[in-house]
């Protein structure tokens, strides 16, 4: 009896001890984003090469992570994507983000307060010289004011495909469920990302939209050659995470990775 009893209270420990180490783990949030340089960053613009930061588009000053054009003379389509340096299976990924002034000159209408968080992505190295963007799933980042209302964290799949509720979709983007963003407050988007089972975009607490199995597209002129890379699975289980320039100016003062088991 008592041999039972110890047995079941060594259990309890056990469990206990468990318990506490899952907590502990779920609660290193570290930070992306060092506040004084873009050290494990490496920027790809559209027209230069990989770790080629044209216009210092990319910078950080004041403590903050700042995507600005006051270099450019017109966007001339440079679209541009700043990745992290490792690549990521299981985590959540949590910005502040807001936008400021006003959207760079040859910007294009759609990209007028829009910015992104790009998962699941290829590597910056294996983009072609010209490629706009990253062969990825991203989360956008949305405002609204009076000249444009509409939702934030949509998804949309540049060179990907995604499932909802069952059904491959083949849309390049889809809206979430949230409300409309005005102003240049600060805003909090997360993204919770499972491998390759599912996906959820949460805004300020609130989970606006999920989907699963995010792919590669056999449509899109980079399936060949990331499919290979990939090892012949279609199927994204990882990839890396970047913050995009689109022509409008946007803040980050947070970044911020929690890794999941």
């Amino acid at each position: 009896m008592k041999r039972n009893l110890l047995l079941i209270f060594c259990a309890m420990i056990l469990l206990m001890m468990t318990a506490c180490g899952q907590k502990s783990a779920e609660s290193e949030w570290i930070s992306l984003f060092n506040g004084k340089d873009l050290a494990g960053w490496t920027p790809k613009i559209t027209g230069y090469e990989a770790g080629d930061n044209f216009g210092n588009t990319f910078r950080v000053e004041d403590g903050l992570l700042k995507v600005r054009y006051d270099q450019y003379d017109q966007f001339d389509g440079r679209f541009g994507h700043l990745f992290y340096q490792d690549e990521l299976s299981h985590y959540k990924l949590r910005v502040e983000y807001r936008f400021v002034g006003d959207q760079c000159p040859g910007g294009e209408g759609w990209a007028y307060r829009n910015s992104g968080i790009m998962v699941h992505g290829q590597r910056p190295e294996t983009m072609m010289f010209d490629q706009d963007f990253p062969t990825s799933v991203e989360v956008q980042l949305l405002g609204s004011d009076s000249l444009v209302e509409r939702t934030n964290m949509n998804v949309c799949t540049p060179g990907t495909n995604i499932v909802m509720n069952g059904d491959l979709r083949l849309e390049h983007c889809i809206n979430s469920t949230s409300g409309l963003f005005f102003g240049d407050d600060w805003v909090t988007a997360e993204i919770e990302v499972r491998g390759n089972e599912v996906i959820y975009h949460v805004i300020n607490g609130d989970t606006v939209l999920h989907y699963n199995h995010p792919q590669l597209d056999e449509r899109d002129a980079t399936y060949a050659r990331l499919i290979e890379l990939n090892g012949g699975d279609k199927m994204l289980h990882k990839g890396t995470i970047s913050l995009q320039s689109e022509s409008h100016p946007v803040d980050f003062r947070k970044v911020e990775l929690l890794i999941l088991e």
